[in-house]
């Protein structure tokens, strides 16, 4: 398995922080039939960054640039971590000892598992750490 296959494009949607623009996002994605599987917030200085991971990235981010937001992808890993004390803990250690900075991050939980997703300084090197180490990372695959 290569480590690309588990690079995820995530889309970063920067706007305005004021009320209804969470909701213009989304409406989009529901005009769309887009499904989001996660998404968070953050706020700078009167902006905010949308992060999303959807089932149909491109056709997400075509949307959004048409209705006049300023959009782009990142890349990211998706990590199934264990649901229960430490299991952060487990995937942090590795990219830690790896010497792989973490940018940020955001989980959700699923049915079966947690998930964290995660902006590293070295996507490639962090997937094979984490492969070697026996983690469970999510393939590109299921966010396209």
């Amino acid at each position: 398995m290569k480590t690309e296959d588990y690079i995820i494009k995530q889309i970063s949607v920067f706007s305005e922080n004021r009320p209804g623009r969470l909701a213009a996002i989304a409406k989009a994605m529901e005009e769309e039939e887009i499904n989001i599987f996660a998404f968070s917030i953050a706020e700078a200085k009167g902006f905010g960054v949308v992060r999303v991971l959807v089932d149909r990235p491109k056709d997400a981010l075509d949307k959004l640039v048409n209705i006049g937001f300023m959009v782009s992808f990142t890349d990211v890993i998706a990590v199934s971590m264990h649901d229960v004390p430490g299991g952060l803990y487990e995937i942090a250690n590795i990219l830690a000892k790896s010497e792989i900075n973490i940018e940020y991050s955001y989980a959700y939980s699923g049915k079966e598992a947690a998930v964290l997703i995660l902006r590293v300084d070295q996507a490639e090197e962090a997937v094979q750490r984490l492969l070697d180490n026996g983690a469970n990372l999510l393939k590109s695959e299921m966010f396209a």
